[in-house]
């Protein structure tokens, strides 16, 4: 009786095996440079992420999760503050909110992209509400531009989770196109080896257009110093290793081809499923309209960043 092939969702294995002598060389030059801590690749990883993303800070750290605490803590967030954020997400999302003392306010989906219902967004704010954290998913972007008008209206942060959709493009109304991470006052996102950029271990980014709160991501990722053994702030220890920040330098240049060959699987299985009544599948996205006479702005979420 023949069995089965198992099927890995991701394919690490055939995916290292394209690009393994490029792989191998990166790792080995961080050998024998010794560099394990805060080497060479890691700075010229953030620039080059900082350039494909079209953003003025990358500032790189350990893991997603962490990417979302130190996001929160560089806002100088306090305890029973309240932050919204979608309720169909990893528990990381939720989790560093709790862990800070604030309070995660859960909000329904859209039925149709499974991203965060702009709706329910509205009606979780209270006095207390400080932020939102959209969750992108499936390689798409949450509806941002109504995210950030709500935002506006309210003054509220936005922080991105965009540990699944690394890459993506989001349509303004006025045709403008920007990078998934780079839309809130704050983007996050998790290297974690399936992700569509995925590292060999553990790995995060933080992103911002803000170069003040740029400066206290850096320092609160490095135990909130800013000079060695000078200690400004409360802080973490959470750091990029520089094997790992190798090895994304090398996938960073395929990351566009990863996005397109995960397309292509989407499409067939949307082909193969699509008619079944039993299976949801969530829809594309199109092209936001305009659905006010409110201007969106991304300078305005910046302007009261570090209030």
């Amino acid at each position: 009786m023949e069995t089965m092939k198992k099927m890995s969702m991701v394919d690490l294995v055939s995916q290292y095996k394209k690009i393994q002598n490029e792989i191998d060389t990166a790792i080995h030059d961080v050998v024998v440079s010794s560099a394990y801590i805060n080497g060479p690749d890691v700075k010229h990883f953030a620039k080059e992420l900082e350039e494909y993303l079209d953003v003025k800070h990358v500032i790189p750290c350990a893991n997603g999760t962490d990417a979302l605490q130190i996001a929160m803590m560089a806002l100088n967030f306090k305890p029973g503050d309240e932050v919204i954020t979608a309720s169909f997400t990893y528990v990381a999302t939720a989790e560093v909110i709790a862990l800070l003392q604030l309070k995660p306010v859960l909000v329904d989906v859209d039925p149709d992209t499974f991203a965060i219902d702009c709706d329910a967004i509205e009606r979780a704010i209270t006095p207390k509400t400080v932020a939102i954290v959209p969750v992108h998913l499936f390689g798409q972007c949450s509806n941002m531009q109504r995210v950030m008008e709500i935002a506006n209206a309210h003054n509220l942060y936005v922080i991105e989770d965009t540990a699944q959709a690394i890459g993506a493009e989001y349509t303004l109304s006025t045709g403008a196109t920007m990078k998934a991470g780079t839309i809130g006052t704050i983007g996050t996102t998790s290297f974690f080896p399936s992700k569509n950029l995925g590292c060999m271990g553990d790995g995060g980014a933080i992103f911002t257009q803000n170069d003040e709160l740029a400066q206290r991501i850096r320092i609160i990722a490095n135990h909130g110093q800013s000079v060695q053994y000078h200690h400004d702030d409360i802080g973490v220890n959470s750091r990029l290793d520089t094997i790992q920040a190798a090895i994304l330098r090398i996938k960073l240049g395929h990351l566009d081809e990863y996005c397109a060959a995960r397309q292509r699987a989407a499409a067939y299985y949307d082909n193969a499923f699509g008619k079944n009544p039993k299976l949801k599948i969530p829809s594309r996205q199109k092209n936001p309209t305009r659905i006010s006479s409110v201007h969106f702005s991304v300078e305005r979420c910046f302007e009261n960043s570090l209030a």
